[in-house]
């Protein structure tokens, strides 16, 4: 396919910009086959915007010119005035088959080129062998298994698994059997402050026979050990696991899984929570709104319960974990959305090194790329595509997610390194990216589309010096304990620097905090000039002690070390 073919206004004049928080701009507006690119000689400005970050495309047509107003994943809303109504109509219609490709390998990040000398190749960054054997140091009851080497047992996990040591590759090929998709337990965490263990899998396909698997049954009283109990988190209300059962799939028996307390949490997913954020989105965008109703429509868009109970599921996997000792299993149905969530953080809540730069990015490979979230279909489209464009797999799983770690960000300022734009910027990849890293729905399709050889890795740009340097927290303090979140209603806040971005304006709190690294960074520089003064007087003192200029009784000698 040649993109050219399907671009009839390749170049159009006399087009006008409106965007938040800027004058119009008028330019001429280029359309390419990833890109559509206002460029305005008089300001000497550009916009650049890739045609998958459009979500929808709305027309007003007047008798001699046209408007197009572009509503975008980013929840940014773009209007283009246009001279002209087959002018307008072409432009639109380019705009709208571009956005819409289906076949991954036309996307841009098969076609773009990093701009920037690769210092680190992000591909091979996280390798799960490599993030593995830092789980399993000192850990003689676990292994890493190939059994899933060529995706045969189960298609949307990684060629590597960490699985019980005592368990064989036959045995768990015969669990795979028994799980939805072959989502069999896996480890996903290690508490090595009480040796508990964190597994995730799909759903027991035990359907309405009660269909019981002896193999599924030993792997996880395995995980158990000797005299001790776990939890099994259901990410389904009851009423939705029992009716799974009617379609084959369930959950596990307490006859056949006895030293296991089943508990189920209810996380929204899917169709609903794509709804929920559409409410938001379009109440956040109502400028009109009294106080008293946007509070309403806030509440009613269910958003922020949402985020309550995604962040309550996650705080008692992290207290069965750390204050129980007790190893937990999670899963719902198919294992790739709110089980992925709830597991990542828990291990952020109870892992600090989750919280740095590095550990984060190696959370979301883990958790989310390597387990089989699948990105490409949840991530469609956004909040403002129409019901009747959606799929029932459409889903912002990934910006909950997000949220859901902004909200610890906020009660622990000081214990994460990077700062909420780092988050803001994930998310916007997400949707649309010049990078392949969040292609695919799964190892398998990245395996297939070889994009660690076909394109550039989103943590190659991220991890950057210079560009590291802006996503960097400048109150951030290491902290090596456990964080508990609080998940009260009014602890739980609406995420302005992201739903609000385009309708508030985000330049004073990012002056403050300039003002707040500026005022670190100074500090840390009279910190090390303080440091360089005390080393050298008392180096000028060893050395007068030393020639007997003065007498060591006269002298309070501190060891280099601890200055």
């Amino acid at each position: 396919m040649e993109f050219a073919d399907y671009i009839k206004a390749p170049n159009t004049e006399g087009v006008t910009l409106l965007r938040p928080f800027h004058e119009p701009l008028e330019g001429t507006l280029c359309i390419t086959g990833h890109h559509f690119i206002l460029s305005s000689r008089s300001k000497n400005e550009e916009l650049w915007m890739l045609h998958r970050m459009v979500d929808c495309i709305e027309k007003k047509l007047s008798f001699c010119t046209g408007s197009i107003i572009l509503k975008c994943k980013d929840f940014r809303i773009l209007q283009l005035d246009i001279q002209g109504i087959e002018e307008c109509n072409n432009v639109a219609s380019s705009i709208e088959f571009l956005m819409n490709l289906e076949n991954p390998r036309l996307f841009y990040p098969f076609f773009h080129r990093a701009m920037f000398d690769l210092l680190e190749d992000g591909w091979t960054t996280f390798l799960p062998e490599n993030e593995y054997a830092k789980v399993l140091q000192n850990k003689d009851e676990w292994r890493i298994s190939h059994v899933n080497k060529d995706y045969s047992i189960c298609a949307t996990y990684p060629q590597l698994v960490i699985v019980p040591k005592s368990i064989d590759d036959d045995t768990l090929k015969t669990v795979a059997g028994f799980r939805q998709f072959g989502r069999f337990p896996v480890l996903s965490y290690y508490h090595k402050e009480n040796k508990a263990a964190l597994l995730r899998s799909s759903q027991p396909m035990v359907g309405a026979n009660n269909r019981r698997c002896k193999e599924d049954e030993r792997l996880l009283n395995v995980v158990l050990g000797s005299g001790k109990k776990g939890y099994i988190i259901d990410t389904r209300s009851q009423n939705i696991a029992l009716l799974a059962r009617t379609k084959g799939g369930g959950f596990e028996p307490d006859v056949h899984y006895p030293l296991w307390k089943r508990m189920h949490k209810p996380i929204d997913r899917y169709f609903n929570l794509l709804e929920s954020l559409s409410k938001l989105i379009e109440a956040c965008n109502d400028g009109n709104c009294t106080v008293d109703k946007w509070l309403s429509r806030l509440e009613s868009s269910g958003w922020l319960t949402n985020v309550k109970d995604v962040l309550t599921c996650a705080c008692l996997v992290a207290q069965c974990l750390d204050q129980e000792g007790s190893s937990v299993l999670v899963h719902g149905a198919e294992g790739t959305d709110a089980t992925l969530t709830v597991c990542a953080l828990a291990q952020i809540i109870l892992n600090p090194d989750c919280r740095t730069v590095h550990g984060f990015e190696a959370l979301i490979e883990r958790e989310f790329i390597q387990a089989g979230h699948p990105f490409s279909t949840r991530c469609q489209c956004g909040a403002y595509a129409s019901i009747n464009s959606r799929s029932k797999d459409q889903s912002p799983t990934f910006l909950m997610f997000l949220d859901c770690v902004y909200q610890i960000h906020q009660q622990f300022p000081c214990s994460f390194e990077f700062n909420e734009q780092f988050l803001v910027t994930l998310f916007e990849h997400v949707y649309a990216s010049q990078f392949g890293t969040f292609l695919g729905n799964c190892d398998k399709d990245r395996h297939d589309w070889k994009l660690a050889k076909k394109t550039v890795s989103l943590w190659s740009m991220l991890n950057q010096t210079d560009v590291l340097l802006t996503y960097l927290n400048p109150m951030y303090e290491p902290n090596n304990h456990v964080i508990w979140p609080t998940v009260a209603p009014q602890s739980i806040i609406l995420w302005t620097g992201m739903y609000l971005r385009w309708v508030i304006d985000q330049k004073p709190p990012a002056e403050g905090w300039n003002t707040i690294a500026e005022i670190r960074d100074k500090e840390k520089e009279l910190q090390s000039k303080a440091s360089k003064l005390r080393r050298t007087l008392m180096e000028l003192q060893r050395e007068a002690v030393d020639a007997g200029i003065i007498s060591p009784t006269n002298v309070e000698l501190l060891p280099l070390d601890g200055c």
